[in-house]
């Protein structure tokens, strides 16, 4: 009988946990593999915001970093996973 009860005690721990990762955990883990995505694609011409709320267009990349035109002659560097939206993706340049 102690080995029934000892599971009917760790049943609703095991459910909790399974609802947390379908709620929380999982989702999380897809928001990050799209960024990581986003960012790794990011290329010359685009339209893109910081995580400060700056828009401007990238005007070259780096290994880390990429270089961002906010307005002409203003440019800044910023970090890759500094870049939380892409508006507008260049065309691929076709070969």
């Amino acid at each position: 009988m102690e080995g029934g009860n000892a599971l009917a005690q760790f049943l609703p721990l095991i459910l909790i946990f399974a609802i947390m990762y379908f709620l929380l955990i999982r989702p999380q883990q897809k928001k990050v593999k799209e960024h990581r995505a986003m960012v790794e694609a990011l290329r010359k011409g685009d339209r893109v915001v910081t995580q400060g709320g700056l828009i401007g267009k990238v005007s070259r990349v780096q290994d880390g970093e990429l270089e961002v035109e906010l307005a002409p002659d203003v440019k800044v560097r910023v970090l890759r996973h500094a870049i939380s939206e892409v508006r507008s993706k260049t065309e691929p340049a076709e070969s």
